[in-house]
């Protein structure tokens, strides 16, 4: 299966057309989180990304909560929203859990605290393509200082799910990063558009 997977578009909407453009080559097209900036402008990005008619998997990032993300997509036919759930396309399983993992420091952000964000990954099948907003800990979670800001739950939950991959976002820094966790492959996306095969 191919995949075209990306995350944090933040309102770009001519990176959204290019996506739309190289979907057409797509098994499953994967927006890991961040469609909108500060909760402005996810509508108008949703709309330019409904072009996609690839089966595509979302999870809301920090800047769009899981609800508004869910309406903002709810014309999109091709268009599934997971958040502490999963789909199965093609015989692929896909589980997804979206926000900012673990509570970032900004009032308005779209968070989940460790202990929330393992319990809503005890669900997920073992294997599955696994669709994080956040890194998990210590892998592709670095910023331009070094530092971590990767989610020690996220990491445990790959640690016992062995998921046949882990895609995530969020620190921009990280963006392209890859890693591998046990047998996982992590990837940190970016907005441009990354292919893998699974």
């Amino acid at each position: 299966m191919k995949l075209l997977a990306f995350s944090d578009l933040h309102r770009d909407l001519s990176q959204a057309a290019e996506l739309v453009a190289m979907s057409a080559e797509a098994d499953v097209v994967i927006g890991a989180g961040d469609f909108a900036s500060v909760h402005e402008g996810l509508a108008e990005t949703i709309d330019a990304l409904a072009e996609i008619e690839t089966p595509t998997v979302l999870v809301p990032g920090n800047n769009e909560t899981e609800e508004a993300l869910r309406q903002a997509a709810d014309g999109w036919s091709a268009a599934t929203v997971l958040h502490g759930s999963g789909a199965t396309i093609d015989g692929v399983e896909f589980y997804g859990l979206g926000a900012g993992v673990p509570v970032t420091p900004w009032e308005w952000s779209f968070d989940l605290d460790d202990e929330a964000a393992g319990a809503m990954l005890e669900r997920c099948p073992e294997g599955a393509v696994l669709v994080l907003h956040s890194p998990p800990r210590g892998y592709c979670d670095a910023n331009g200082s070094g530092d971590h800001f990767g989610s020690p739950a996220l990491l445990a939950a790959i640690e016992a799910k062995s998921p046949c991959l882990a895609v995530c976002g969020h620190i921009h820094e990280s963006w392209g990063c890859e890693s591998r966790i046990g047998d996982t492959p992590v990837r940190n996306l970016g907005p441009k558009g990354t292919w893998i095969e699974v």
